[in-house]
């Protein structure tokens, strides 16, 4: 683990002054029937996306990170949600971000928008659900601890919410005006985004409306430019609720729409997304210490990919495809609490029902179609119960899951011109049961002590997950990987197990008035974890269909989605040191292992150990500073998956931002100040061969640029 650009790093890290930010304990109030136990600063970590400034009592148990005012406001929200400590990202294009938490990624981590679950809507995950909060809407992104809670639905991994702007509720019968905005500018990709929100409340109502518009080009980095990266997005919605004695009653509607942007690590890009949100229901006090919340929701999807429309350069008419999308996902939650915010009893039950259905097409051969996910359907029906109290002074939550879940695909249909490969394979899967249902139940225990300025705190749980549709369902080789943009060829398995984790950790939150220090250490022990391992004990020898189908698709060795047993290991920590006043150093640390247990190997696609180091001088108008974000080399890689290593890299940015008023402000910044070609272990592989970016090579970061953003809030 050698970090060898640290040296001038911190050199220069000795400058570095961007603003440490405090993030914020989720300040809605308990009394709407939300869930306490997750908005607790001991559980939460919330990044606060808006100008929002606390002192130093609010960071209490809070992720020392800075505020994304300190940098170019990504597309991608996903690069925000990363800057939590443990969080890493796989960069697979401007709009497709995957997020990674303590080394598990994808439906590992239960991902929501305004605590709205949905399943994507691309085959491979193009829109996972950061996709849909445009940075320059999110209000703030919580992050539960470690583990979700049982309450929020089944998960791995930790939950991650992003919440886009919604008007509150006024304190009188006066009608009062809510506008917000933000505007950016970014040199390294020449993009532009707005956003904004416009409403009216008063104590008994609240109406709003937002949208957004963000587009850019390709962006630039030492050495050239990564064709393929460009991006365009629309999002517009509404939102109301009205307050009566009891609680609320809430409906919200969104529109996205995903216009041509460019998918570099995938064989496909995105034509368009079209994608409606709509979800309402009430929360509130029903009686004296009794908490009522329902919600009920409905996402459709519906998507376009090819590899005519932004491919450069275009596919010859042979290799044409066009993919064709829908996904559709009902949600249903309610849950009852018993008691007040700090000591209560709370159960509730939640189902999902989710229906995909994806047909590849040549557009100019009417008679090739394929449907490589033939109305595949997952129908869950869940119950949960939690507790949270305390004994003497140690406090405790302790919650258990159940989860149903049915899966079931439908027949394929296969057109006339498909080659005989596919059209055996699609026999072959429709003479098989596609039907499973599976239990899962999970576990959590929670557990820290306040001892004045410190608190230690501890974690065990029991955690699971099905197999996603893809997993047991992808009949038909293809690069679909739910995301993790490898280039590899993956089939499904229609005999996948749950993956069961065995987790614990142990930290502190230390504060003082002078300084700030959590560090957790964790051990998650999975068995039956779902990775791509090789087709079958021939590797390299094609010697059935499906190697025979991958290797005309460039790929001879093929992987199977397949149950193997593996353990991650780790630590991350924040920081911060107020040694004067108006001045404060702050920094996130992490690592993490992960290796299989069955076979001496590395887990695949694990983020190699980084540091971030900030230091910010805070004036009353002004502020200044610069970041320093360095990553290690990552030599423990997956031999059996063939993963290549990857180099360290350190960038540094620097910022400034001037308060016109209190209502208004400019941002200034400058991104990679020297310059750095660097290659991310996480990024995806380019897959366009116009680019200045060689195939299948690593995309590299972005170069340096500046960037210019103005906000308000009147």
């Amino acid at each position: 683990m050698a970090f060898h650009p640290f040296g001038r790093a911190l050199a220069l890290a000795s400058l570095s002054l961007i603003p440490f930010q405090a993030v914020l304990a989720n300040e809605r109030s308990t009394a709407d029937g939300s869930d306490p136990g997750p908005d607790d600063p001991v559980l939460t970590d919330t990044i606060v996306v808006s100008a929002v400034r606390t002192d130093s009592a609010t960071r209490l148990s809070q992720d020392s990170l800075a505020m994304p005012e300190q940098i170019a406001l990504p597309a991608d929200a996903t690069t925000i949600a990363a800057r939590v400590p443990g969080g890493a990202f796989f960069g697979n294009g401007a709009l497709s971000g995957q997020l990674s938490y303590r080394g598990l990624a994808g439906q590992r981590v239960l991902g929501r928008v305004n605590g709205q679950r949905f399943a994507t809507g691309g085959p491979n995950a193009m829109d996972p659900p950061f996709h849909y909060a445009p940075s320059v809407l999110v209000e703030s992104i919580d992050v539960a601890r470690g583990v979700a809670p049982v309450s929020q639905g089944p998960s791995l991994a930790g939950a991650v919410n992003a919440q886009l702007f919604e008007t509150d509720f006024g304190d009188s019968a006066n009608w009062t005006p809510d506008l917000r905005f933000t505007s950016q500018y970014r040199s390294v990709d020449n993009s532009h985004a707005v956003g904004s929100i416009a409403g009216v409340s008063n104590e008994n109502w609240r109406l709003g409306i937002i949208a957004s518009r963000e587009e850019g080009d390709d962006y630039d980095f030492p050495g050239g430019t990564a064709v393929g990266t460009s991006f365009e997005r629309n999002l517009y919605g509404m939102h109301a609720g009205f307050q009566t004695g009891a609680g609320e009653l809430f409906f919200e509607y969104r529109r996205g729409e995903t216009d041509p942007t460019g998918n570099p690590p995938f064989f496909l890009d995105i034509v368009f997304f079209d994608t409606d949100f709509v979800q309402g229901g009430f929360r509130g006090e029903i009686a004296d210490d009794v908490q009522l919340s329902l919600r009920l929701g409905h996402v459709s999807i519906a998507h376009l990919m090819d590899n005519q429309t932004t491919r450069n350069p275009v596919a010859p008419p042979g290799m044409a495809r066009a993919t064709f999308a829908d996904a559709d996902t009902s949600t249903a939650e309610l849950a009852v609490r018993f008691g007040e915010a700090n000591s209560y009893i709370q159960i509730g039950a939640d189902t999902e029902l989710t229906d995909k259905f994806v047909t590849i097409t040549n557009p100019f051969n009417d008679a090739f179609f394929l449907e490589s996910q033939p109305n595949v359907q997952a129908e869950r029906a869940g119950a949960f119960v939690q507790w949270r109290g305390g004994l003497g002074r140690a406090e405790f939550e302790l919650g258990a899951r159940i989860d149903s879940t049915k899966q079931t695909a439908g027949v394929p249909q296969v057109g006339a011109a498909v080659p005989m490969g596919p059209r055996m394979l699609a026999t072959a899967f429709a003479a098989t049961d596609r039907e499973t249902r599976q239990t899962t139940v999970d576990t959590v225990l929670r557990a820290w002590m306040p001892l004045g300025a410190i608190t230690p705190r501890a974690t065990l749980a029991r955690k699971e997950r099905v197999a996603s549709l893809l997993e047991r369902f992808g009949w038909l080789p293809t690069e679909a990987s739910f995301g993790l943009a490898d280039g590899n060829i993956y089939v499904g398995n229609l005999d996948l197990d749950p993956e069961t984790a065995w987790i614990a950790e142990l930290g502190f939150d230390l504060e003082t008035d002078a300084f700030s220090l959590r560090p957790t250490a964790f051990y998650r022990r999975v068995d039956d974890f779902i990775q791509g391992v090789p087709f079958d004990d021939t590797i390299g020898v094609i010697d059935s269909p499906v190697e025979m189908i991958a290797s005309m698709n460039g790929d001879p060795t093929p992987l199977r989605f397949s149950n193997v047993d593996a353990e991650l290991f780790g630590v991350d920590l924040d920081f911060a040191l107020r040694p004067v006043d108006r001045i404060e150093l702050s920094g996130t640390a992490s690592f993490v292992r992960g290796k299989r247990r069955d076979v001496n190997d590395n887990l695949y696609r694990i983020q190699p150990a980084n540091l971030r180091l900030s230091a910010a001088y805070q004036g009353d108008a002004f502020s200044f500073g610069a970041e320093l974000f360095a990553a290690a080399d990552q030599n423990d890689v997956s031999a059996f998956n063939g993963e290549q290593a990857a180099e360290s890299f350190a960038v540094i940015g620097l910022f400034a931002r001037y308060g016109l008023t209190e209502a208004l402000a400019i941002e200034t910044g400058v991104e990679n100040l020297l310059d750095e070609f660097y290659q991310p272990h996480l990024a995806g592989r380019s897959r366009f061969g116009a680019s200045d970016v060689p195939l299948f090579d690593r995309l590299p970061g972005p170069g340096r640029g500046v960037w210019a953003r103005v906000t308000g809030r009147f």
